[in-house]
């Protein structure tokens, strides 16, 4: 049975103790509030349903994302992702900052997505803010320890995002090229076209080490992936040559990456960073709507164009599942198109050969239709 007594407030506090569950307690504004909570509790325990709500309706979501962003995204890779989280985390708290974890049901959630997407923001921008709070729920629950029914983000529709699909049109690849090779440093050069040459990603060009290098192999090691896996690409000709000339002339004094950038106040040279200079490169080019990830688009596209399976295609360019290769299949199609039309025009002509091969032949029959077939004695 709950205690339940009067505090000197005027307030009602109930008092739950139950062997195998820890003592609840919560303090009520009447005492039949505090009876009503205690029976519903008491009887969660016996089903064995039981969960403790009051820190989830203590912690607030601003307190939620605090706590996120200072134990679980420095754990994230570097970069985009946790730039990402940051990003996520200011919308996130400008419309359900002050709301309690256990208030935040899918209703509230879904209003959030309707409202985000009618100001015009992309559904890929939304889709992410909803993936950042519903691994919040996921987090605090698993690991802080706070005591919620379930993740309400899971029961919310996600916007579809827009892959992107944009290639270099035109003569865009020979200004882009131009223009990089202009500036000042020469990383910016070496890694637009090693992009194009490897589907590489850009943080897996940039941290690229020594170690990972086979010029003679004609092989690089992509160990910092997006997906967290390690794998082994093959290097074209020109692709060999940038990382040599790279390993051969650029100073690397005091690290081992091929691509460093200038030591920061630690000392410490991290990778080149690109994102300033590469806006930079576009304007001087002429060319607008361009993102460096583009560039791993057309060369993916490229390969697929090149003829080179899906297998093999996935195995350089790191795409984990062959529905990550799916927006390329519109370019199987237009091969098949073609295929189709050669088998076509070769299937016409076989049957015109075949009709000029006939002729002779009827009219050989027409000869000797008046032949009677000899029927129903041995000719011998």
């Amino acid at each position: 049975m709950a205690t339940i007594v009067k505090n000197p407030a005027g307030t009602w506090k109930a008092v739950i103790r139950k062997q195998g569950w820890p003592t609840a307690a919560k303090t009520f504004r009447t005492k039949r509030d505090a009876e009503d909570w205690s029976r519903q509790a008491e009887d969660e325990m016996v089903r064995g349903v039981y969960i403790q709500r009051a820190p989830s309706q203590k912690l607030s979501l601003d307190m939620a994302l605090d706590r996120y962003l200072r134990e679980i995204t420095p754990t994230k890779k570097a970069g985009d992702s946790q730039r990402r989280d940051h990003t996520s985390a200011k919308a996130l708290r400008a419309r359900l900052g002050k709301y309690a974890l256990a208030a935040l049901n899918q209703e509230i959630i879904g209003r959030y997505r309707d409202d985000r997407l009618a100001e015009g923001r992309a559904g890929n921008t939304v889709r992410l803010e909803l993936a950042l709070l519903s691994h919040l729920f996921t987090v605090a629950i698993r690991e802080w320890g706070i005591s919620l029914p379930a993740n309400p983000v899971l029961l919310v529709r996600k916007p579809k995002g827009n892959s992107r699909d944009r290639r270099l049109q035109g003569d865009e690849a020979a200004c882009l090229l131009k223009s990089v090779r202009a500036h000042s440093n020469p990383i910016l050069a070496w890694a637009t076209e090693l992009a194009l040459e490897t589907a590489a990603r850009v943080d897996e060009i940039l941290s690229v080490e020594l170690r990972d290098v086979d010029l003679t192999r004609r092989i690089v090691i992509f160990r910092d992936t997006k997906n967290g896996d390690t794998r082994g690409a093959p290097l074209t000709v020109r692709a060999t040559e940038i990382f040599r000339e790279a390993i051969d002339t650029y100073p690397r004094k005091g690290t081992n990456l091929v691509f460093p950038g200038n030591p920061g106040r630690d000392g410490i040279r991290r990778p080149y960073t690109m994102n300033k200079v590469w806006k930079t490169a576009l304007e001087r080019a002429g060319i607008q709507g361009l993102h460096f990830h583009d560039l791993r688009h057309e060369a993916t596209s490229r390969l697929v164009e090149m003829g080179l399976s899906d297998t093999k295609t996935r195995q350089i360019t790191g795409h984990k599942s062959a529905q990550m290769m799916g927006r390329y299949t519109h370019l199987r199609s237009e091969e098949l198109v073609q295929d189709l039309d050669a088998c076509q025009s070769a299937g016409r002509q076989r049957a015109s050969s075949a009709i000029d091969t006939s002729q002779p032949k009827t009219q050989s029959l027409r000869n000797k239709s008046n032949i009677v077939p000899f029927i129903g004695r041995d000719p011998r």
